[in-house]
C-alpha cells in the first residue's frame, strides 16, 4: 500500500534563476512596428520562450533596443495617440501626444508599451528593468555580447 501512495504523490518543481540563468539579446527598432515589437519584447522579458517557464519566477531574459527613434505605428496612430500621467493633483494631468513623446524621448515610448504589456504586480515592476532602450545605435551593453534578435 505504502509503495502505491509513494508512487502516486509527485512534487511539482519550480524553475529558480540559478537554473536558468538569462541571456541577452539585441533588437533593431528600426522600421518595427510599435506594438507588434513590443509584445515581442515582453515575451521574451517574462520567459515564455522558456520550456521551464513559471509564471510567479523571473526565468526572464535581458533585452537591448536600439535605433528607438525609427520605430513606426501603423495607421492614424502618429495622430491620434495620446500618452497621459497625472500628478494626483486637482489640474494634475498631462496629455502628450505620440509626435512630442518621439522628439522629446522616444525610449519612453517603447518602454511604456512594454511595460503596459507586463503583470502589474511586483514582480513586472522587477521586469521592466531588464529592458535596455537607446535612442542611435550605439549601447554600453557589449560586455555581455548580445544575440541579434530579428522580430
Amino acid at each position: 500500500m505504502k509503495t502505491a501512495i509513494s508512487k502516486s504523490v509527485r512534487t511539482t518543481k519550480y524553475a529558480t534563476r540559478e537554473e536558468n540563468p538569462g541571456k541577452w539579446y539585441l533588437v533593431d527598432a528600426d522600421g518595427k512596428v510599435l506594438g507588434r515589437l513590443a509584445s515581442e519584447i515582453a515575451k521574451r522579458i517574462r520567459g515564455k520562450y522558456n520550456t521551464q517557464y513559471t509564471p510567479n519566477a523571473d526565468l526572464g531574459d535581458w533585452v537591448v533596443v536600439i535605433n528607438a527613434d525609427k520605430v513606426i505605428v501603423t495607421g492614424k496612430r502618429a495622430e491620434l495617440k495620446d500618452y497621459k500621467t497625472h500628478s494626483r493633483y486637482p489640474g494634475g494631468q498631462k496629455i502628450r501626444t505620440y509626435k512630442d513623446m518621439m522628439q522629446k524621448n522616444p525610449e519612453k515610448v517603447i518602454e511604456l508599451a512594454v511595460k503596459r504589456m507586463l503583470p502589474k504586480t511586483i514582480l513586472g515592476k522587477s521586469l521592466i528593468h531588464k529592458l535596455k532602450v537607446y535612442k542611435g545605435s550605439e549601447h554600453p551593453h557589449s560586455a555581455q555580447k548580445p544575440v541579434a534578435l530579428s522580430i
